[in-house]
């Protein structure tokens, strides 16, 4: 039998979600619930979903059939973008006791008592135009980083995208709110934190009234990193994800004089077209993206720069996938995170024509993972013997560290456990096969 007051989370999905599943653990932990890892005896499972990743139903189902393998009596909750979008689909999961849609998941622990004993599992999930206040989130659990949420919500509305309709128009926290936020973070002893957002380069859009007090100004991006500079307590600063069309130029001349603010950007594409950029109603073109990366390229010789990509986008033809590849294949950045498009309902690309076979796409998603593995490799090897600083984390190898330099090279080395969470020199020495260096301390 599990132990009473007992509860375990499973998160699917991106950086914004750890962070708030992180938020939403400590709830119950305030509450006076142990918390115990996914997959272990509990009394409460909670499954934070998301619906950018494929299969987005299939791997709900089977976190819920792992919940109930765990504790066949265990209440069972979903929450998150999945959730918001299919909620009744969910609820017919046989397991599912709960789901709750965008503006409720904050509010769990207020529904867990009312969990009774139907067929199938209650839903509370209004329109997502409820969920339009900011909720701070921030994850700890892992001694070296931690994910900050500082923006939620989108109001890009691109044509492949469902994040408007799960999360909800862009929404920020205040400056003040997230220079507090990193204090309780710093006070835990971590060395880094990974700002996060759904477009966190759209940050001071919607930003809460606190007190009643209205901000004296819309603040910028730009406004709340040159606040976090100033910090004390935090060894380095990361941004996620941005958009190509919000990284101005003074944001990478900020970043390249910063000594918080790493040399790693990643910075979505989507495609190496311009006509499919227009049909996917993204904000920019290719040009402007190419002019970002050699701005960067300028500033921070040795910043690494990651890539989205979608391949299969409805009307990519073989001539613009070769547009994508040719410009990627030209283009000065260092890997790439690649999605084969898949239908999303209610929104503008399931409508459209010309829909690429499913064995192109993975064909094409191929082509692209190959380049991606040479470009990373290429760029590693630009730093074999340099001296590179690294935040060291755990390893179950008792003798092997782990960690990241600043622009965000993978290394291990061999090293005691009390060095985790230190930010120490080694040498890169030996890129191994699965693409990490191996280092030694100096």
């Amino acid at each position: 039998m599990a132990t009473p007051q007992t509860a375990a989370f499973h998160t699917l999905g991106c950086k914004l979600n750890f962070s708030e599943t992180s938020s939403i653990r400590r709830m119950f932990e305030d509450k006076g619930y142990s918390t115990v890892d996914f997959g272990e005896p509990a009394n409460v499972y909670v499954i934070n979903t998301c619906s950018v990743t494929d299969f987005a139903d299939r791997k709900c189902r089977y976190a819920v059939r792992q919940a109930q393998k765990a504790n066949p009596e265990a209440k069972i909750v979903v929450i998150g973008c999945y959730a918001q979008l299919k909620p009744e689909e969910i609820s017919n999961i046989p397991g599912v006791d709960l789901v709750l849609g965008a503006a409720q998941k904050f509010n769990v622990l207020n529904y867990i008592d009312q969990i009774g004993t139907m067929d199938k599992g209650m839903v509370i999930a209004g329109e997502v135009e409820e969920a339009n206040s900011f909720v701070e989130s921030f994850s700890f659990g892992d001694r070296t980083r931690s994910f900050l949420k500082v923006q939620d919500g989108c109001n890009y509305n691109c044509s492949f995208c469902t994040i408007p309709q799960a999360r909800g128009k862009s929404r920020s926290d205040t400056i003040e709110n997230v220079l507090q936020n990193v204090s309780k973070i710093a006070a835990k002893g971590v060395k880094e934190i990974v700002l996060t957002g759904v477009n966190l380069g759209d940050f001071g859009n919607g930003t809460e009234v606190i007190e009643g007090i209205k901000p004296k100004k819309e603040a910028l991006f730009i406004d709340l990193i040159k606040q976090l500079e100033l910090t004390d307590g935090i060894e380095r600063f990361r941004i996620s994800s941005i958009e190509p069309n919000l990284l101005t130029k003074e944001i990478i001349n900020f970043v390249s004089q910063s000594e918080k603010f790493v040399p790693h950007f990643h910075i979505p594409l989507q495609s190496g077209s311009n006509e499919i950029l227009k049909l996917m109603r993204r904000r920019y073109l290719r040009e402007l993206y190419e002019e970002r990366i050699e701005w960067i390229r300028e500033k921070m010789p040795d910043c690494c720069i990651g890539v989205d990509v979608i391949v299969g986008f409805p009307g990519e033809s073989e001539i613009h996938f070769n547009e994508t590849l040719q410009f990627l294949s030209n283009l000065d950045v260092n890997y790439f995170h690649v999605f084969t498009y898949s239908e999303r309902s209610n929104t503008l690309a399931s409508e459209m024509k010309d829909i690429v076979p499913m064995e192109l796409r993975r064909k094409r998603n191929e082509i692209l993972r190959n380049l991606s593995a040479r470009k990373k490799r290429q760029f590693y090897l630009k730093h074999q013997g340099k001296i590179k600083k690294v935040l060291l984390e755990y390893t179950k190898n008792l003798d092997t560290l782990t960690g990241f330099t600043s622009n965000y090279i993978k290394v291990k080395v061999k090293g005691e456990l009390s060095l985790v969470n230190e930010l120490r020199s080694v040498k890169l020495e030996n890129l191994t096969p699965e693409g990490v260096f191996e280092a030694s301390l100096t």
